[in-house]
């Protein structure tokens, strides 16, 4: 499950720069060394995977909060019936939702706080630019979560975000080094395998829920009943 988020985050760089390309363009990185531009640009990704990482750990600690009700299986089901609803449902009906105005207000403070920094070039100007980014809306990040979500850990939530964001880095570092590397063809190309990778995900989300005895995909759940069973036949 870890290695979907790896590629999640890998086919999904090009969709991320629709939001993220435009800040990674305006970064005030030194041109004129290539040493210090790469170390700017490593710790602006640092920035960015810290961000997914914390947001990972509290939505993996929501997803152990849910496993604690012994909904573990049902609720990697649910989530991956919920990440193929999300693939299958038009924008237009999600985009402008009332429920969603408080989370935009709060984005709105976000991009204003990261074009103060983007101003900036302070040493500390890269990981701040890289951290307020982490928390920009973005439709994959949504996806992610929800598997951070599934994973039933803090640990493995924050993990599984922060794969996702590595995933990214190959190309957000390649476009600020070649601008228009990539044809207008090839990129609708590969956004076009975005929606079906992520139903896979769901898929395997789903698969994994129903335990069917597959190693590392599906693994059956622990016989609880017999466990129980046997504690029980041992009490005087």
């Amino acid at each position: 499950m870890l290695t979907s988020a790896l590629v999640l985050g890998l086919l999904g760089s090009l969709h991320c720069l629709g939001m993220c390309g435009p800040i990674a363009f305006m970064l005030p990185l030194d041109q004129s060394n290539n040493i210090k531009k790469t170390l700017q640009l490593s710790i602006y990704h640092f920035g960015r995977l810290l961000a997914y990482g914390v947001i990972g750990i509290l939505f993996g600690l929501l997803g152990k909060g849910l496993s604690l009700f012994g909904i573990q299986q049902k609720l990697s089901i649910g989530i991956g019936v919920l990440m193929i609803v999300l693939v299958l449902i038009p924008a237009k009906y999600m985009n402008g939702h009332k429920l969603l105005s408080p989370i935009y207000s709060i984005i709105g403070k976000v991009k204003s706080k990261l074009g103060a920094e983007l101003k900036k070039k302070t040493p500390d100007t890269f990981l701040t630019i890289g951290f307020l980014n982490g928390f920009l809306p973005c439709g994959l990040v949504y996806m992610a979560l929800l598997g951070a979500i599934a994973m039933g850990s803090p640990l493995e939530g924050g993990l599984y975000m922060m794969i996702f964001g590595l995933g990214t880095v190959p190309l957000m570092s390649l476009v600020v080094y070649s601008r228009g590397m990539f044809s207008t063809s090839v990129k609708s190309r590969i956004r076009k395998l975005i929606p079906v990778f992520v139903v896979i995900i769901g898929i395997l989300f789903i698969v994994r829920g129903l335990g069917l005895g597959i190693p590392y995909v599906s693994p059956k759940p622990a016989p609880t009943d017999s466990v129980t069973a046997t504690i029980e036949c041992h009490q005087p």
